[in-house]
């Protein structure tokens, strides 16, 4: 019982923290362990891609057993878990290095795009659909409607090469779309890992502006192709807020507009912020074809690598992170619920 009054007056802040991180060892392990069983129910075989078709069947057991493939497939879990609390996610069979290694270097990468591209998204999104809700039969309302329509059909890839098309190559409005920075650059020293960062820190302008070059158009293909959904769901609820019994108080008591457009969007905040985070974790996994078009070097492409190869240990570690990442995700939406309404209980 002591254990329980202490614990009730702690701030719900922190109980909300401690909660979660709790939860988080289970969640990781059964995620650890779903993906470890599916992984081994990919087609082809690690050593025979490695070694090629003309490999002898010594040389491919020769091989597996280094690997440890020939193992049962618990034992082989339970090594794996066993590498895993000492920080070893094993050794990319295709890239031949420490996957925590290639990990690190391709993260940053994904990171800075899908960051800025919620960024935009949701200011696109969140922006028109209230512009769309409080201005109803006017162009916002229509321009919204057609963009709904148009986003929810077009699919990444397609947006992609339109926007290299005409974008790139016959308005010259953006560069090359190849990599995170010019050829003839170097990269900024390691902060944050997002170029953008990192080259301002350094003072490095040069590589700051073909950072941001070289963000413009796939920020821009991701951009378009949610903003539209999250258009659609916050219209929904802020157009469900306008309707609401203190915001018709407010309108008998004759509040400005703006303060009740102020008071309904402070209202809507939990359930966008919800939408959002949402989209911040699906985006890890999402943007692998937008990662390949624009040749990003990020998780997506990694992990593309690591299924044609069947390359085990890269993709559970890649499957990791991107659980790791939307879980942690998740802790920071509970947290800004918490902050956007103390009523809510988490």
């Amino acid at each position: 019982m002591e254990i329980i009054e202490y614990w009730r007056k702690l701030p719900k802040l922190v109980r909300v923290v401690i909660g979660r991180l709790l939860v988080l060892v289970p969640q990781m392990l059964g995620v650890t362990l779903v993906t470890f069983l599916l992984i081994r129910l990919l087609p082809g075989d690690p050593a025979l891609l490695l070694l090629g078709n003309m490999a002898t069947p010594e040389s491919i057991a020769a091989l597996q057993d280094r690997l440890g493939l020939n193992l049962p497939i618990w034992s082989q879990f339970f090594v794996y878990l066993r590498n895993l609390s000492q920080g070893d996610l094993g050794t990319s069979i295709f890239t031949s290095n420490p996957v925590l290694v290639d990990l690190l270097e391709r993260a940053p990468a994904t990171l800075e795009l899908i960051t800025f591209a919620i960024i935009f998204a949701t200011i696109l999104g969140v922006g028109l659909a209230i512009l769309s809700v409080i201005k109803p039969r006017t162009v916002f309302d229509w321009g919204s409607r057609v963009y709904a329509l148009a986003a929810g059909a077009l699919p990444d890839f397609w947006v992609a090469l339109l926007l290299i098309y005409f974008v790139y190559y016959l308005l010259r409005l953006a560069p090359a779309p190849f990599g995170r920075i010019d050829a003839f650059l170097t990269a900024p020293p390691f902060v944050t890992g997002f170029y953008t960062i990192d080259s301002l820190l350094s003072g490095n302008f040069a590589v700051f502006k073909s950072s941001v070059g070289r963000l413009f158009l796939p920020v821009l293909t991701i951009t378009i192709v949610n903003a539209g959904a999250l258009m659609k769901m916050t219209q929904s609820i802020f157009a469900d807020i306008l309707k609401s019994d203190f915001i018709h108080h407010g309108r008998a008591s004759g509040l400005p507009t703006k303060v009740i457009v102020r008071y309904a969007l402070r209202n809507s905040t939990p359930p966008v912020i919800t939408l959002i985070g949402f989209f911040m974790g699906f985006l890890i996994g999402a943007a692998v074809l937008v990662e390949t078009i624009f040749a990003w070097g990020g998780l997506g492409q990694y992990a593309v690598q690591a299924v044609s190869n069947s390359d085990y240990p890269a993709l559970q570690g890649f499957v990791l992170v991107a659980s790791g990442f939307v879980l942690l995700v998740y802790l920071v939406v509970d947290i800004l619920y918490e902050i956007a309404d103390p009523r809510i209980q988490v």
